[in-house]
């Protein structure tokens, strides 16, 4: 409570400070305008600090992992102030990949070659000149996966490596099918429930530095498909632990949030364009299992799905898709360490269908649920252009897991 008032009298102080140097009295008339904008500042300020501005729900299945993430990942339990001036989730959504600076990172490409004939891109930042790990056999290594239409060029991937850099890991991107550039072998590309060439890739990198320990996350549809992949191989993973952050947890949740007009307008119609163009580019390659322009004619993402992907993987129907791509339905059997941030406001993965009950019986998973943040928003500050409150608990975590990893089942 007391820093709630501090924080408050120090808010509403600059503010009064800043209006007195940029606001003349004489646009107003007199003093009594100046006055008002104070008093609506002071207002504002404190629905800000008593309604906006709140510590995450955090839920953990175990005593272990609570105390730990508690010790070692403080921003779990620390008050997340959404920027001032955008904190509503849609407005957090759409402008944090134009207001967050993209960093340099310069990576190495690799083509894999998968079971099936076709190849898989990952972009590697080794981090040779780092001091931390300079023996790169051993050097703490972090899978990184991308949303739905990503690529390591997401400011998101971009500030996760700028993070790793400093922590001296290594990171390597897995770059679905044919969304970075390369090349569509065969008429197959990606979807959230199909787990194959994630574990392709998780075993490569294993194999290529079976000394280092690995850790992985994901973001959005990235993030769904990590999950999946783990409550599938429970302890069966060379993975120590993973991230995820505002993942789906329920698809048919997410579709009907997204169908929603104004939802539909701002989000699901251009990522759906986004899938269409990637389908156009590999036409060449698709044309001759689906009908092309069929797809194109898809008005949404669930659209897409059923004209494209659940065929693709071989499903009866899209509901028979959406059902086995959910999230919610492994999570009791994930048996390495993850954490899982959402905000409840993000309209890819709504509030209410997170599975906080069943998280609760799981004590390898802990899930950190903001009020406010979007869909991979979660700005901070008053011009978040270098950190979101997703970059602090990234680096947090992995250097908590790769650290100090074996103190979980002691605490």
């Amino acid at each position: 409570m007391m820093l709630g008032i501090i924080n408050l009298q120090g808010l509403t102080r600059d503010l009064s400070l800043y209006l007195e140097n940029q606001v003349r009295v004489g646009l107003f008339g007199s003093g009594v305008g100046l006055s008002l904008v104070l008093g609506f500042g002071a207002a504002y300020a404190w629905y800000y600090l008593s309604v906006i501005a709140k510590k995450p729900q955090l839920v953990v299945g175990g005593e272990g992992l609570c105390n730990f993430l508690k010790h070692h990942c403080p921003a779990v339990t620390e008050t997340y102030y959404p920027t001032l001036w955008c904190w509503e989730g849609r407005a957090q959504t759409l402008l944090r990949p134009f207001i967050t600076v993209k960093p340099l990172v310069h990576y190495n490409n690799e083509l894999i070659k998968t079971a099936d004939g076709g190849q898989i891109s990952l972009d590697w930042f080794n981090n040779d000149d780092n001091t931390l790990y300079p023996d790169a056999s051993n050097r703490p290594t972090i899978l990184l996966l991308p949303g739905l239409t990503g690529t390591s060029r997401e400011s998101y991937i971009l500030h996760m490596i700028k993070h790793s850099e400093a922590l001296g890991y290594r990171c390597v991107v897995f770059n679905n099918r044919g969304v970075s550039g390369e090349e569509l072998l065969t008429p197959r590309t990606y979807c959230a429930a199909n787990t194959e060439d994630l574990e392709a890739v998780i075993y490569h990198v294993h194999n290529m530095y079976p000394e280092a320990p690995l850790m992985a996350a994901g973001v959005s549809m990235g993030g769904m498909l990590l999950l999946n992949y783990l409550g599938k191989t429970g302890r069966q993973t060379p993975l120590k632990g993973a991230a995820v952050f505002s993942a789906g947890w329920e698809v048919f949740e997410s579709a009907i949030t997204l169908e929603k007009p104004i939802n539909w307008m701002m989000f699901n119609y251009y990522l759906t364009t986004c899938l269409q163009a990637s389908i156009v580019r590999h036409r060449h390659v698709l044309e001759k299992q689906f009908d092309i322009d069929h797809i194109l004619r898809a008005k949404s993402i669930r659209e897409f799905d059923t004209r494209f992907t659940s065929v693709m993987f071989g499903y009866p129907t899209n509901d028979h898709y959406y059902k086995d791509a959910s999230p919610c339905h492994r999570v009791k059997s994930v048996e390495i360490p993850v954490l899982c941030l959402n905000a409840m406001d993000d309209v890819f993965s709504p509030g209410h269908a997170i599975p906080v009950e069943t998280a609760r019986q799981n004590p390898n998973v802990a899930l950190v649920l903001t009020a406010y943040g979007g869909h991979i928003g979660f700005l901070e500050g008053i011009w978040p252009r270098k950190q979101t409150y997703m970059d602090k608990i990234f680096k947090q975590f992995v250097q908590a897991i790769f650290e100090h990893g074996n103190e979980i089942n002691s605490m």
